[in-house]
């Protein structure tokens, strides 16, 4: 019975996908794919952009961090709304004056071709890894709660769902995906208000009640000051968020897309405001839910599943009746395709401009190229997703921004050197440094889990930037030159 709800909300879900692409999909050409034609509203971007950045993972995953972490990840989102400024400020500015579409076009302008190459790869790297792993945990839930019960191969889910993205999104990309995006924000986040609504209905609790619920959890430290060993020492968490915002966000090509798609800089830094503060009161509540699940659990006597992502699907599926389902399915749903589908556009967008140069191509064959490396990475998402299936054996956000560590390091490093040094580095060594500095990170992680039994956690990112503008410093030494959007070769 439930599978077969599921299944029907899916249905019923991707229709209203399907018409919302058939009433911004009227004009269909590059510009109107990779930019909306510059017309988007920006408090539709804003709004939009919530449900981009919580994805399917943050819906299960944050709920569980309790189990292990209390409340401590608000220390990583505290960092998250100060990185958002930088970009408003910094970032922001410099992508509306060089009028990008591809915003590594700008390191081709700064240090030269190889560097450009360099950056659009180490995103599209990133990009479709992390994408894949936000939709692998909805395809994941879907298999094990649908189509598991009907014998149909997890490969064969894994293809139907990214058909579905696919279908909605090829013929206009980044104007449909505005729109669509807003949509799934406002049935994601309904979903995560209802479900906590139903929850405290059943443990008969009102407001008070769930603050003195969540202060009495034993799960309610947010703040860790006094330990420089933890992952989650203040400090760690609160810096990382920062560059893990500046990087997964201001460098990523997905997020920046939707910006660039306003028309002015002013409108898109208000979008950016916007999104940076409602980050943090969404994310409390998923927490707040995590330890009302747990604290129902204890009074339930029910057994709490060994897997942290899996806990609120569990609870959602076998123990809060029909509405949960119900919301849940919606809300899982919404937080995948909104994710997976700007990335999708983005990855399309970033792997035309960047590694095809559709640019120098007439209209028509530039929108048939354009077409055929949407097919592409769709079938890329797919693969990457079995592979993640066969390997994964941790918690998924945290493989994340593991992942985002290593690779996004070098375009930390390379834009932040191309923004605030003068230097000139010789653009031939720029790939090599790039893939330099996160083998040394790797050896570095490995030598101090050895000698001190210290892993290194989301510090990562920011030892990885800070190789990259050693490395790029070193090889500008020498070299006349000063900042300059068009440095001499």
């Amino acid at each position: 019975m439930n599978g077969t709800v599921i299944l029907l909300i899916i249905v019923i879900y991707f229709a209203f996908l399907m018409l919302i692409s058939h009433l911004t999909g009227r004009k269909s050409d590059n510009d109107t794919f990779f930019l909306g034609g510059k017309q988007s509203p920006w408090f539709l971007v804003a709004f939009g952009m919530i449900g981009t950045s919580i994805s399917g993972v943050t819906f299960v995953s944050v709920p569980g961090m309790p189990l292990s972490i209390d409340m401590t990840y608000l220390q990583t989102v505290l960092g998250f709304t100060v990185g958002y400024l930088v970009i408003a400020k910094i970032l922001l500015p410099l992508y509306y004056k060089l009028n990008l579409t591809s915003i590594y076009t700008y390191l081709e302008k700064r240090f030269g071709r190889n560097a450009y190459k360099t950056g659009a790869s180490f995103f599209l790297l990133s990009k479709i890894i992390g994408a894949a792993a936000r939709l692998y945990i909805v395809v994941l839930i879907l298999q094990r709660f649908v189509f598991d019960a009907w014998n149909v191969p997890f490969v064969v889910t894994s293809t139907v769902i990214v058909a579905l993205i696919w279908l909605y999104s090829h013929r206009s990309g980044i104007k449909t995906i505005v729109w669509t995006d807003a949509l799934q924000t406002a049935f994601l986040l309904g979903a995560l208000v209802l479900i906590i609504w139903q929850l405290t209905d059943k443990m008969q609790l009102d407001f008070p009640g769930v603050v003195n619920t969540v202060r009495n959890s034993g799960m309610d430290r947010i703040f860790v000051f006094d330990d420089w060993q933890t992952k989650q020492n203040f400090f760690k968490q609160f810096f990382s968020g920062i560059f893990i915002t500046i990087v997964m966000t201001g460098l990523d090509q997905d997020m920046m897309q939707k910006n660039l798609s306003i028309r002015t800089l002013k409108a898109s830094q208000k979008n950016m405001y916007f999104y940076g503060v409602a980050f943090l009161p969404v994310n409390l509540l998923f927490l707040v839910l995590g330890i009302l699940l747990i604290t129902f659990a204890g009074q339930q006597q029910i057994a709490i599943p060994a897997l942290s992502d899996e806990m609120l699907p569990l609870f959602a599926t076998q123990y809060l009746g029909f509405p949960v389902l119900l919301f849940f399915c919606i809300g899982i749903i919404a937080a995948a395709f909104s994710s997976a589908d700007s990335a999708l556009t983005a990855l399309t967008t970033s792997f035309c401009v960047d590694i095809l140069e559709v640019g120098r191509y007439p209209a028509s064959k530039a929108v048939l190229w354009r077409k055929r490396a949407h097919v592409f990475i769709s079938l890329l998402f797919v693969i990457i997703i079995c592979v993640i299936r066969a390997v994964n054996d941790k918690s998924i956000i945290d493989a994340i921004y593991m992942i985002a560590g290593y690779t996004y390091g070098p375009l930390l490093g390379l834009f932040s050197y191309g923004l605030f040094m003068h230097g000139n580095p010789r653009d031939k060594w720029i790939p090599y440094i790039a893939l330099l500095s996160p083998t040394l990170c790797f050896g570095l992680d490995f030598l101090l889990r050895e000698l001190y039994g210290y892993k290194l956690g989301y510090e990562m990112l920011m030892i990885n930037g800070a190789l990259t503008f050693v490395g790029l410093y070193l090889v500008a030494l020498g070299r006349d030159g000063k900042k300059s959007l068009c440095p001499e070769s």
